[in-house]
């Protein structure tokens, strides 16, 4: 009885229809009947409203007559307004430029001189339209849209889901056996499909949703029947559901609709999901995708239909993937069979999407484009996924094999066919990204960091052949992800590490690799100047250059930082020791920097140059000098630990005098900032020097002075009968501490009043000499200091030796400095007044 209902339904249906067409057509008589009156009133207005052609032409008879002496030359009124950019019509453009002119020469002349006045109007290209805009555009009458488009695809979905109901109510009442119930679904899905046919004549778009929901009806069926009611095995149903499959593609064909298409593609992805039962075949579910993907990329091919070549590189890519990463966690997992069937995909979207641009002769799209890239990418990451596990040795091999693979193409393809350059350039970048990561990955290189450096490159190198704005934005992305994935890097090695390679191993390498990366985009954008917009997001490449140089020497930085650290700490005993190692590449690599900086004659980079300077100066002072002294009680306390901090100073300290010497070369004439043209900086470069030459007399008087602590004088001393045999250590480093301030103390006492008696007689010479007012009173003040110090400290508790020595030379000194004061006492003189002079006028 339902059944019977259901029929009836469908032909009081058709009997709507049928009147509803006959409605239609008289509508479509009277509509066609309004707009031919229309057309016929419009072209009488614009015969009636016709303008002469020219309304400056004077009729002859009502010309004036004048008399030789009365023609005066030509009077030209010209309208100057200003030109504004925005796209106009011709017409109106001529009418409000034009030049008016009263003159006696004939038309022609008049007319030659009007097209020689008539100024070139700049119209600009319109911007891209939005999505919105576009829809808008295509869909004028947002109703008809619903009502035409819309409402039947709700209509035939909401259909199918009546249909399925009432077969499943059908079913829950065991009206219909089981082989009845597929029956009454393939015939719903065939009468669906000949009410189609029935509407393909006139409705061919309305047609096209009928016949997607029979073609779905079928699916639905054949998949009920094999799982719910297994009237057929797998097999059958997997060769129903393609013979579906077929014949939608053929129908999408006969109605030329990329709808059913995209129909088709979805189901025929489909079904081996819908005869799954758990334990698939991968070789002939990646068989059966391979033969879809020929099919419906050949079907793409010859209707021009791109969306059904990105469906099915999406789709494909998410099958693989999820089964590439499932087999992987698998007891035996499929290595052989994935990176077959994983090229296998890689060819036939290569293919596909070349040879398609072959044929046209046309340009390759920003969409395939993309296609063509992440192709080779995400087959490159799947290989190395598989090989990591299966073949690790072969992964350089694979890469470069790649690489070399993308190299035939455009060589090939640009040769006999003329293939688009972008594709070509793009082809070149892939080459160039795949055999630079093929060496490092050879010896088990960082791929990840390496590969995202190199596409950065390729992707900006790319941008600027191909014009393509988003491949800009592209490469800052990728950069910053190698950034991360590098500090990461870093992380992970450098602490689990035991012993690598100087130089030589993978995270330094992966490291410099990196910092080429960013001065490679650097390099390319030096002499760009045009900025560039891509989804509201402005790119300056000036900015962006000057971010990666100054990125590109942080990173260069570290780099080496983190690489002197690790084998100074791996090869050298004693801490203290090894870090004198880092701190000196730290004052070379600044060295450098500032060196650079000071090559160019900018304020900016002057002013940073002395930050750098005065800060490695105050480092070296308070800080990096110490190590020397700590690496120095080490050794007199054990004996066993390298000299290498103190050998290594000397190193720093000529590098100290370098920065010393360009910051005083950057500031002697135009100061670069305020700070350096006031009187105290002179106070405070003398007290560095002071104080730095004061650290070298103490620690060259340690060295020279103090000897490792002896097992005899451990048990010399009178302490040793209080300590334990496994405290002894305590004992010796108590001696050596002792023996370090007791000469600490004596050369505070003896050896700093003659230094800053020298230091005293130097800053005097120069002061003289230079004329700096300001250095002679530093020098007077060092030396009062120098002799209050020896009365009032340096004189108790010293030695007979060290009081007749300090005396004595500081004597000398003081003789010496007053004789130079009385010997060029007028080149003072002068001086001051000199100085009063000035300050008069």
């Amino acid at each position: 009885m339902e059944i019977f209902l259901l029929l009836l339904g469908i032909a009081f249906l058709f009997y709507i229809k049928n009147g509803l067409d006959s409605k239609f057509d008289r509508i479509e008589e009277r509509i066609d009947e309004k707009f031919r009156e229309l057309f016929k009133k419009i072209d009488d207005l614009k015969t009636t409203e016709k303008l002469p052609e020219n309304p400056l032409t004077v009729p002859e008879a009502a010309k004036p007559k004048v008399t030789p002496e009365e023609l005066k030359p030509p009077v030209i009124f010209e309208k100057t307004e200003p030109m504004v950019f925005i796209p106009v019509e011709k017409d109106i453009v001529k009418e409000k430029n034009e030049k008016i002119v009263f003159s006696m020469d004939n038309a022609n002349t008049s007319k030659q001189k009007q097209h020689q006045s008539e100024p070139k109007v700049y119209i600009p290209a319109e911007p891209d339209k939005t999505f919105w805009e576009n829809f808008r555009e295509n869909n004028p009458d947002l109703e008809k849209f619903i009502g035409e488009n819309l409402i039947n695809k709700i209509g035939i979905l909401i259909l199918v889901l009546g249909i399925s109901y009432f077969v499943k109510y059908a079913i829950d009442k065991d009206w219909i056996n089981e082989p009845a119930r597929v029956g009454i679904g393939m015939l719903s899905g065939a009468l669906i499909m000949g009410v189609a046919h029935k509407l393909r004549q006139k409705y061919a778009a309305f047609s096209s949703v009928f016949v997607a929901g029979a073609i779905a009806v079928f699916y639905f069926t054949i998949g009920i029947a094999f799982h719910s009611y297994h009237l057929f095995g797998q097999t059958t149903a997997f060769i129903i559901m393609i013979l579906i499959t077929v014949f939608s593609c053929f129908i999408s064909l006969s109605y030329n609709r990329k709808e059913l298409a995209v129909l088709s593609l979805i189901g025929g992805f489909a079904v081996p999901f819908m005869i799954s039962t758990g334990q698939g075949n991968y070789m002939v579910l990646f068989t059966y995708i391979l033969i879809l993907n020929i099919g419906i990329l050949a079907l793409a091919y010859y209707k021009k239909w791109s969306i059904i070549n990105i469906l099915s590189y999406v789709f494909t890519v998410i099958l693989y993937g999820a089964w590439l990463f499932k087999n992987l966690d698998e007891k035996a997992p499929h290595y052989l069979g994935a990176l077959l069937f994983g090229f296998a995909f890689y060819l036939v979207f290569i293919g596909v999407n070349i040879i398609n641009n072959v044929r046209t002769k046309g340009l390759f799209s920003p969409i395939e484009l993309s296609i063509l890239a992440s192709n080779s990418f995400l087959f490159y990451g799947a290989g190395m996924v598989v090989l990591e596990q299966y073949h690790p040795e072969l992964k350089g091999l694979f890469t470069a094999a790649l690489g070399l693979l993308n190299l035939s193409y455009a060589w090939f393809l640009y040769k006999k066919f003329g293939l688009d350059k972008t594709a070509v350039y793009l082809l070149v970048g892939l080459t160039l990204t795949f055999m630079t990561l093929a060496i490092p990955i050879q010896f088990e290189g960082n791929f990840i960091t390496l590969f995202w450096g190199a596409e950065a490159v390729m992707l900006m190198w790319l941008a600027q052949k191909s014009k393509i704005t988003y491949y800009r934005f592209a490469s800052i992305i990728v950069h910053f992800l190698m950034v991360g994935s590098l500090l990461m890097d870093w992380n992970q090695i450098y602490p689990s590490a035991s012993l690598m390679n100087m130089l030589f191993n993978k995270i330094c390498l992966t490291g410099i690799f990196a910092v080429a990366s960013l001065l490679a985009v650097y390099y390319l954008l030096k002499k760009e100047e045009e900025n560039q917009e891509q989804f509201g997001f402005i790119f300056n490449p000036k900015k962006y250059s000057d971010a990666l140089s100054f990125l590109g020497i942080i990173l260069g930085y570290f780099v080496g930082l983190f690489e002197v650290s690790f084998q100074a700490n791996t090869h050298i005993d004693g801490a203290n020791s090894a870090i004198t190692l880092p701190i000196l590449y730290h004052l070379i690599f600044s060295a450098a920097l500032l060196f650079s900086l000071c090559k160019s004659n900018n304020r900016a980079r002057y002013q940073l140059a002395s930050i750098i300077a005065v800060i490695n100066i105050v480092c070296f002072a308070f800080w990096f000098s110490n190590y020397a002294f700590y690496e120095h009680e080490q050794y007199i306390t054990t004996g066993i630990h390298q000299r290498i901090g103190f050998y290594l100073h000397y190193i720093s300290l000529l590098i100290i005098v370098f920065f010393g010497y360009k910051l005083y070369q950057i500031n002697k004439e135009n100061p670069v900032f305020e700070l350096f043209q006031k009187k105290i900086i002179v106070w405070i470069a003398a007290f560095f020097i002071i104080y730095m030459a004061s650290t070298e007399l103490m620690l060259h008087g340690l060295v020279l002075t103090n000897n490792p602590v002896t097992a005899q004088e451990v048990r010399s001393s009178e302490f040793y009968k209080n300590y334990q045999s496994n405290e002894l250590l305590y004992l010796k480093q108590q001696i050596a501490y002792d023996s370090i301030d007791q000469t600490r103390t004596q050369i505070i006492k003896t050896g700093y009043p003659i230094l800053w008696g020298i230091l005293a007689f130097v800053f005097l010479i120069i002061g003289i000499r230079k004329r700096i007012k300001n250095l002679r009173i530093i020098a007077l003040s060092l030396l009062g200091i120098t002799i209050l110090k020896l009365f009032l400290f340096d004189i108790s508790n010293a030695s007979e030796t060290g009081k007749i020595i300090a005396f004595i030379l500081l004597g000398i000194l003081i003789l010496i400095i007053s004789f130079v004061y009385q010997k060029i006492k007028v080149l003072v003189q002068d001086d001051n007044k000199s100085k009063e002079t000035n300050e008069t006028e």
